[in-house]
């Protein structure tokens, strides 16, 4: 098998993350020219184009397969930071970016539950980056190699991972105290729920037409939606009388116990179960995060 250049792929990794060759040669400190030579190195080696030049590039199959194993080593290297800091604390230097260990996670996962679970891995010095999505669509992360790991929806474990259910979170419909008493006094019904626009994160979140669907048994629901691309955006605009959301309960709880805002629908919520996917590889890093969100979930997810 061959072996290749450390630097050419993780010139390769900071093309596809940085999005243009401009932008990778300012990360590693090279010229945009030494960027180029070292992918066609690469791609010359593997026999193949390696990315694709659009707006924004894209990664081909083989450079996905490269992505990932360089995640991998990136993987292997914060492993053996962990034991040599152990060992001999003074070995450990600072983080490089070739160390940074990346994971998908749902914005209203971080909003909540999910930014706690890992304050101790960072306060350890662990190099992470978060990369948020819908938890329908982070799992496509994973599979295209660009994280170890993920929070998402999908139930069913991707080829060489494994797969930890993490609970379900909760969904309920919220509206401000003086909007919700003037335009729903009798809380969301099948004849108002389009009185108002409903606030969703973006052009993905479904949650908001699943909600009302789910509650009035309704199989097609068009609603008036603005979009807030922020779970405690979302909760600031309805806070500001923009109109309805649907958002994890665990995010509305103080504001619904200082009366600020108010539950449309008590007797509904749509449960989001989640679980956490990374690949099956042994390592220190994996079990550590792996441990850290399952423990967060156990006490914050139903």
């Amino acid at each position: 098998m061959s072996t290749f250049d450390p630097d050419a792929l993780e010139c390769l990794a900071a093309i596809v993350e940085e999005g243009g060759f401009e932008r990778a040669a300012q990360r590693l400190s090279i010229t945009q020219s030494a960027v180029s030579q070292r992918l066609r190195a690469l791609e010359a080696q593997v026999g193949t184009v390696l990315i694709v030049r659009s707006r924004p590039l894209k990664p081909t199959s083989a450079g996905q397969l490269l992505l990932k194993h360089t995640k991998q080593l990136r993987l292997l290297r914060a492993d053996l930071e962990r034991d040599l800091k152990e060992l001999a604390p003074s070995s450990a230097g600072g983080n490089r970016e070739e160390e940074r260990v990346s994971i998908a996670i749902n914005a209203d996962s971080i909003a909540t539950w999910a930014l706690p679970a890992l304050n101790g891995l960072a306060r350890d010095g662990l190099p992470m980056e978060i990369i948020t999505d819908d938890q329908d669509f982070t799992h496509e992360w994973l599979r295209e190699g660009q994280v170890l790991g993920c929070v998402t929806t999908l139930k069913q474990a991707l080829r060489g991972c494994k797969v930890v259910p993490l609970g379900a979170m909760n969904y309920i419909a919220i509206a401000q105290k003086a909007l919700a008493h003037e335009r729903f006094p009798k809380g969301l019904t099948p004849h108002n729920f389009r009185d108002v626009p409903f606030i969703a994160f973006n052009r993905k979140d479904d949650m908001q037409a699943e909600f009302v669907g789910k509650a009035f048994g309704l199989k097609r629901v068009a609603l008036n939606q603005l979009f807030v691309p922020s779970s405690e955006g979302q909760v600031r605009a309805v806070l500001s009388g923009w109109g309805v959301s649907v958002v994890p309960e665990l995010l509305a709880r103080p504001l619904l116990e200082r009366g600020e805002l108010v539950n449309l629908a008590p007797a509904h919520a749509v449960p989001v179960q989640l679980y956490w996917h990374c690949w099956n590889l042994e390592s220190e890093v994996l079990d550590s995060l792996t441990a850290a969100l399952t423990a967060a979930a156990e006490k914050s997810l139903a």
